[in-house]
């Protein structure tokens, strides 16, 4: 499995858009191939910071999502609103169980 946290800012008044737009294509994403999860997180501690979770089930499918229109369609909208350098990490992982 792959995990993907990307964190950015935005200012204040433009987080509602950068979450509007990722809220968007939160359907069209988790029905790609490989996805496993697609969340996204508004700060509470900050008024211009988000964050993007994403679980796939290889780098196969990421790479797929990198290439997918909802990928481009969000950083035509998303890139322009962030005021500064975003940090994406990328980790492997095993799942180790689940716990209801």
């Amino acid at each position: 499995m792959v995990i993907v946290i990307l964190d950015f800012t935005t200012a204040a008044a433009d987080r509602a858009a950068a979450l509007t737009q990722l809220d968007s294509e939160h359907d069209e994403i988790r029905a790609l191939p490989g996805n496993l999860a697609y969340r996204v997180y508004a700060s509470r501690h900050d008024d211009t910071a988000v964050t993007l979770v994403h679980e796939w089930a290889d780098e196969q499918s990421l790479a797929g999502y990198l290439r997918s229109d909802s990928f481009a369609r969000s950083g035509r909208v998303i890139r322009p609103l962030m005021t500064g350098t975003p940090l994406s990490r990328r980790f492997r992982a095993d799942l180790l169980e689940t716990v209801a």
